[in-house]
């Protein structure tokens, strides 16, 4: 099973599942996990090859979507899911093969369609780092930043980095091989009536209008919220705005 960060205690209310996006881990979002697990317990996971998840050779969504569905029925069998990125695609998936374990639905800055930019250049770069040579975490960065990646993508990636091992607690070869599932979204035929929340970046260009007639089949109840000024990266860019909007959603 998937590794979990368990945030609070159950309650009445439906617990809340928490899956990152690409090269993500559960530790980051502890801060927004935290603070809304004062009114219902908050399960973070760290995805297939992604921290200390078990590792594979497959990032289909579909596989995703069982490991997902495995860490509900382990705590109680529904809850609510929120998902960002490769996470929200995944939340997306869950929610269409397994619709009775998923109470509502949020999904962050994603649609369910093919993208065509692929991440692999910040694999490569992650790859050329010199582990051998890294002391902390800044080392890592610099390396990182003479390969023209940003600085918030430095910081981003160097929290997957084991400094006592020397080691990416990614599996970077899979990541590499299933880019082109990752950047797709699997055609299941079926669809998702429950409560569903695309709460999108107010300056990406991840979820666009065009994408509302297929959000629409496939999540006939769906609803669209934007966070002005943030980007693909909205929960860490205005978290309090972030937690904010999916507290007041799952409350309705």
């Amino acid at each position: 099973m998937l590794t979990t960060l368990v945030h609070g205690t159950p309650t009445q209310t439906p617990p809340l599942l928490i899956a990152h996006g690409l090269f993500g881990s559960a530790r980051n979002w502890n801060v927004i996990a935290k603070r809304l697990s004062d009114e219902r317990q908050v399960i973070a996971v760290d995805m297939r090859n992604h921290g200390h998840s078990p590792r594979s050779d497959s990032q289909s969504y579909p596989d995703m979507a069982q490991d997902l569905a495995e860490v509900i029925d382990a705590y109680g069998g529904q809850m609510d899911v929120l998902g960002h990125s490769m996470g929200g695609k995944t939340a997306m998936t869950l929610a269409l093969q397994y619709p009775e374990k998923v109470h509502r639905l949020v999904v962050a800055d994603i649609a369910p369609v093919t993208y065509t930019h692929s991440h692999s250049h910040l694999i490569a770069a992650m790859r050329a780092v010199d582990l051998t040579s890294v002391k902390r975490r800044s080392d890592a960065e610099e390396q990182l930043a003479a390969q023209g990646v940003s600085p918030n993508l430095q910081s981003f990636f160097t929290q997957s980095l084991d400094i006592s091992s020397k080691t990416w607690l990614l599996n970077l070869d899979t990541l590499d091989a299933q880019m082109q599932s990752i950047l797709g979204f699997p055609e299941l035929g079926t669809h998702f009536s429950g409560p569903t929340l695309f709460l999108s970046g107010g300056t990406s260009d991840y979820v666009q209008r065009e994408h509302r007639d297929t959000i629409k089949s496939l999540f006939p109840n769906a609803h669209f919220a934007k966070i002005p000024g943030t980007g693909h990266w909205l929960h860490a860019e205005k978290p309090r705005e972030f937690e904010a909007s999916v507290r007041s959603y799952l409350h309705i």
